[in-house]
């Protein structure tokens, strides 16, 4: 979190809140179709014991809702499904951990980014073979896990192995969390991650998974939209008045300190 040096800039912060909390729009219960994937915990995730969708993009929806007084209504996707049925305005808002690039940014509008995460390298708790990006590339026996059309699997292409989509290399789950339990059967060895899902995992791990080598690069996560949709200016403004207020700090602390997944 955050540290304010000053007593000065506390009263600033405060102040700022609460004027952008009393400028934000009211939709007026404007009902909203959001479209996840309930597969990238923390963000998103079905909450095992209880079955229900849970997770910090839930939480930030929600606290987006009453902010900007609009009814919100859930519906899931696959990964490889979202951007395109986003842009074809199937849906009015899409969330799952969405890297904001230049690419997406031509056929989907992006919100502020609401989180800044950093690529990590997962691994079995007892991997010994390799050590960084440099070491896993060098041994042609070793597999990545990735989920095709994510910045995992472009950083794993380009960053860490030879440039080749086609790498034989990398194998290509459907899921973010069907790449992790191949990573922990042994039928791979190792899954690129941001580092608030890994981090996530390791920790409800058990000693099973720990991260290695050096931070890969950062990414911004945003919602999505389609192009020129109306939605994007009031969600900017709740986003920037959960970050002047402490909401969005609370809501990391929450799921990537307090929350353990799994139980």
């Amino acid at each position: 979190m955050k540290i304010l040096a000053t007593v000065a800039a506390v009263v600033l912060t405060a102040f700022t809140g609460a004027a952008m909390a009393e400028d934000l729009p009211d939709l007026g219960g404007k009902t909203v179709v959001v479209v996840t994937e309930n597969a990238y915990p923390p963000l998103q995730f079905i909450e095992p014991g209880t079955g229900n969708a849970v997770g910090w993009e839930y939480d930030a929806m929600a606290e987006i809702a009453k902010r900007i007084n609009i009814t919100v209504e859930y519906e899931n996707i696959s990964w490889d499904a979202m951007i395109p049925a986003v842009a074809d305005a199937q849906y009015d808002l899409g969330m799952t951990g969405i890297t904001i690039r230049e690419d997406r940014a031509e056929v989907v509008d992006f919100s502020a980014p609401y989180m800044r995460s950093e690529m990590i390298m997962m691994v079995r708790g007892d991997e010994e073979r390799f050590s960084d990006a440099a070491s896993f590339a060098a041994d042609d026996d070793l597999l990545m896990a990735a989920q095709p059309g994510t910045t995992p699997f472009y950083v794993g292409v380009y960053d860490v192995l030879d440039g080749d989509e086609a790498n034989p290399r990398i194998v290509k789950f459907e899921t973010f969390g069907a790449g992790v339990q191949a990573l922990r059967a042994g039928d791979v060895d190792l899954v690129l991650t941001d580092s608030t899902a890994g981090e996530g995992y390791v920790s409800a791990s058990d000693g099973g998974l720990k991260i290695v080598g050096e931070k890969l690069g950062t990414e911004d996560f945003g919602f999505i939209f389609p192009k020129g949709s109306e939605l994007v200016t009031p969600i900017n403004a709740a986003i920037e008045a959960m970050r002047a207020d402490g909401t969005l700090d609370a809501l990391n602390k929450t799921w990537f300190l307090d929350y353990k997944i799994g139980g």
